[in-house]
């Protein structure tokens, strides 16, 4: 993955003093107790952060302690709608490698390839579009004031700016040029958005000739009818899956979405949202909401 990204979780004798000094979020920090020998394998696959650095950090305190075997994923989307892209940015990209003896994968989300087009050249219209929240991302990385929503560029340099990603430093876009569409283990293939349907199938993501395509999908067939290995994804938001079909209470369309063999994470779908961690192979969910 490049540069080297967090926040170390020791044993629980330091937990205490490993969330404050990462986060400094005392009041919200909670480690999830663990008897025994640690269960090794896990991968812990987290939703999309979109710039919430206090969703991220609340939640990274409630994993459980991980040793060198276990993997944290990130499924995409990192920038975008929150006060804070540029330090979710830094933080991956330097802070938490060095800081958690478990591997750490960060996938590339459509954000990623949205902004990607726009320093290339090729389409500035997804950042013109208040909804995604590329102006709060400008804002941050030149530690400017989150904008209201629904605002728009204040000056004509601001807009310039914002069409061309000429505000990103190059060592951010050589990270988000070199992240990875997918990545697959043991337990489950995971992708930003879903596969691609092909012959009555899906599929396999090493396959897709047009692998961006693995970012942007929003396919109702995918969430209703797909069979095959276990996926976990994040981009359409758990309130917009079929809940019906979900067998983790389904009675909350906030919630993760767990249908057959699929699971849908990106439960941060605006200001009332939260972010979700899914372990494997336990299926055991950790969030930042509440106490």
């Amino acid at each position: 993955m490049g540069e080297s990204p967090g926040c170390e979780q020791p044993g629980f004798s330091e937990a205490w003093q490993w969330a404050n000094r990462c986060c400094g979020l005392r009041s919200h920090f909670w480690v999830a107790p663990f008897v025994g020998e640690a269960v090794t394998g896990r991968t812990i696959a987290i939703g999309d952060i979109h710039g919430h650095m206090d969703r991220l950090l609340t939640l990274l305190g409630r994993l459980p302690s991980l040793t060198p075997n276990d993997t944290i994923l990130f499924i995409g989307d990192y920038l975008d709608r929150g006060p804070d892209s540029a330090k979710v940015i830094n933080f991956l990209r330097k802070d938490l490698h060095s800081q958690t003896p478990a591997k750490i994968i960060c996938l590339k989300g459509n954000h990623e390839d949205a902004w990607l087009k726009v320093i290339a050249g090729e389409d500035s219209r997804f950042v013109l579009l208040s909804g995604n929240g590329c102006l709060a991302t400008m804002r941050s990385f030149l530690a400017g004031p989150p904008p209201e929503p629904g605002a728009f560029p204040s000056t004509l340099e601001e807009m310039g700016s914002l069409t061309s990603g000429s505000f990103l430093p190059s060592g951010v876009v050589s990270w988000m040029e070199n992240l990875p569409f997918f990545y697959e283990d043991e337990h489950a293939i995971y992708v930003h958005g879903g596969l691609t349907a092909a012959d009555g199938g899906w599929l396999h993501p090493s396959i897709d000739s047009d692998p961006r395509r693995l970012l942007w999908h929003r396919d109702m067939a995918f969430f209703e009818s797909y069979q095959g290995k276990r996926v976990v994804f994040g981009h359409t938001p758990t309130s917009r899956l079929p809940q019906h079909l979900s067998v983790h209470t389904p009675s909350d369309p906030s919630d993760v979405y767990i249908s057959g063999n699929l699971i849908g994470i990106d439960t941060g779908y605006g200001e009332s949202g939260f972010l979700t961690a899914m372990e494997l192979p336990s299926l055991t969910v950790y969030e930042s909401r509440g106490d």
